[in-house]
């Protein structure tokens, strides 16, 4: 049996990658697409159990009103999102399954992991740390999404990352790269993830989709989609 999705951000660069991969899998089908001149598949998204959102502020908001009205799964690739969306996606998680993720590669899953890991064993007493992200020019949120997730688990492991050792890099057409600097006395040691095509985060965010499909209502992160 398929998975039946529906794309927000039908018209970006993650929405289209996601589409063409899921015309490739026979295990998916995207039912409904949503993009700035089509507004109007909102009556086919009733069929959908997922829906996979790379939009912006506006489409995220459309989203969630979506997903109350279908009781579909919510899966969040928009970044950039303002406090007050994020709360309303957490007030949706009481009634639906809602996976927020800044980056879907499985690869920036597991540098999250190694840099929780490399704060608790290195500790904050004689290191620093610096995290250096690189996207392309049209990207407007800096610094990105996953650089704050990073921070966030340097955070869990004991290492507390101030905003100005976050450094973005807006240039060229950089798909993404992040990569953390510890220095520590007499050595140095360098986590990093570089993206070589978008087609790695449509990848993780159909896998990610077909995880969360028939989920428990909740708040879920790639951690749990890397956890089975």
């Amino acid at each position: 049996m398929k998975l039946e999705i529906a794309i927000i951000g039908a018209g970006g660069r993650m929405g289209t990658r996601i589409d063409a991969l899921a015309s490739n899998d026979q295990s998916v089908e995207v039912v409904a697409r949503f993009h700035r001149e089509n507004a109007g598949e909102r009556a086919l998204a009733h069929r959908a159990k997922v829906l996979v959102d790379f939009s912006s502020e506006k489409g995220t908001r459309a989203a969630i009103e979506i997903a109350k009205s279908t009781h579909a799964a919510l899966l969040v690739g928009t970044t950039g999102l303002p406090d007050a969306v994020k709360n309303e996606l957490k007030v949706l998680s009481a009634s639906h399954a809602v996976l927020v993720a800044p980056n879907t590669s499985l690869g920036v899953a597991v540098t999250r992991r190694l840099a929780r890991l490399a704060a608790e064993l290195l500790g904050p007493a004689e290191w620093s740390v610096d995290i250096v992200e690189s996207h392309h020019d049209r990207k407007k949120d800096a610094p990105s999404g996953t650089a704050l997730a990073l921070a966030s688990s340097l955070g869990e492991g004991g290492m507390r990352v101030p905003p100005d050792r976050i450094h973005a890099i807006r240039a060229g057409d950089t798909i993404g790269e992040h990569e953390i600097r510890f220095a520590g006395p007499s050595e140095r040691l360098h986590i990093m993830h570089q993206a070589v095509s978008r087609d790695l985060f449509a990848a993780g965010a159909l896998r990610a989709a077909k995880w969360l499909a028939g989920r428990a209502p909740g708040w879920y992160t790639m951690d749990d989609v890397l956890a089975e």
